[in-house]
């Protein structure tokens, strides 16, 4: 399961992205669709039960066109993030910054550019280096995806993936880029990560929203579980909302793939920590500066 950048995972802390980071650490995921299709085959559905998936998400879709539309108050032009991530009792095995971009045209619609950056640390870095890139293209009203990117380099082996979110399969994808089909409202990990940071939690304590993540279409809902956790991290003390976030696959939950975000009570919400629970391990990425 790559999803992790996510619901992050991802979902991000992006928090999807660092479990996706490590679900390759455990099970390097075959080249991604953008890579393998061209000329015609251009256009890919997101999964390859794609079907199935769709079925097991098209709640997700209804429930998602009443959650708040969201205006990008909590984001800032120039924002960035850094996090350091620990896995067990292992510290500090990975860094991560989460970038606002800017605001721009992006095929005729007003979108933020975000973007995450992974890199392993030593001892990790060792036996497994990883210097990984995200971006995300995401329409400023609803955060829903236009295009997702990812730029892997890990082990010194190289992927490019872009792919332009469509959810008819009619419109075209540049030379560069795969049309991914996707349900309407369906988010990437990063805009996924930015959207939970703009729900009003207290009139909307629960959304939910298909999110894709590169590989395959997921059912992610997102609860409020508390809205006053003292969080300690590097960065600081902060009185946080928690998040509870909840991963589907065809409709089942995956019971060994949650997270707990957690976003400061301040006009950033700032994500300032994530726990996530994998199949192999438990996670824990802090926020260490935010500027």
């Amino acid at each position: 399961m790559t999803l992790g950048i996510a619901a992050v995972a991802a979902l991000g802390c992006a928090a999807g992205a660092f479990y996706w980071l490590h679900a390759r650490v455990e099970k390097p995921a075959p080249p991604v669709a953008s890579t393998e299709l061209s000329g015609s085959d251009k256009t890919h559905l997101a999964d390859k039960n794609a079907t199935a998936a769709v079925e097991a998400a098209s709640a997700s879709a209804v429930a998602n066109k009443a959650a708040p539309t969201v205006a990008g108050q909590a984001l800032r032009a120039g924002e960035a993030l850094d996090y350091t991530a620990n896995v067990s009792k292992l510290t500090n095995v990975a860094n991560l910054t989460l970038r606002v971009v800017d605001q721009r045209d992006f095929l005729g619609k007003s979108a933020w550019h975000l973007q995450a950056l992974a890199h392993t640390e030593n001892p990790l870095r060792m036996v497994f280096e990883l210097d990984d890139q995200f971006d995300s293209y995401s329409d400023v009203g609803t955060l829903t995806s236009l295009q997702y990117e990812m730029h892997l380099n890990e082990r010194g082996q190289k992927v490019e993936s872009v792919q332009r979110m469509t959810a008819t399969g009619n419109e075209p994808a540049p030379a560069n880029a795969t049309a991914a089909r996707v349900l309407p409202g369906t988010r990437d990990p990063l805009g996924m990560m930015h959207y939970l940071r703009n729900v009003d939690w207290l009139k909307t304590p629960e959304v939910r929203s298909p999110v894709y993540d590169g590989h395959k279409l997921y059912d992610v809902r997102a609860k409020l579980a508390g809205f006053s956790a003292s969080v300690t991290v590097p960065a600081g003390s902060y009185i946080a909302s928690r998040i509870d976030v909840r991963v589907f696959d065809n409709g089942v939950e995956m019971k060994d793939a949650s997270f707990i975000l957690y976003l400061a009570n301040n006009a950033a919400r700032t994500p300032v920590l994530l726990e996530a629970t994998m199949p192999f391990a438990t996670a824990r990425v802090e926020l260490i500066k935010a500027k």
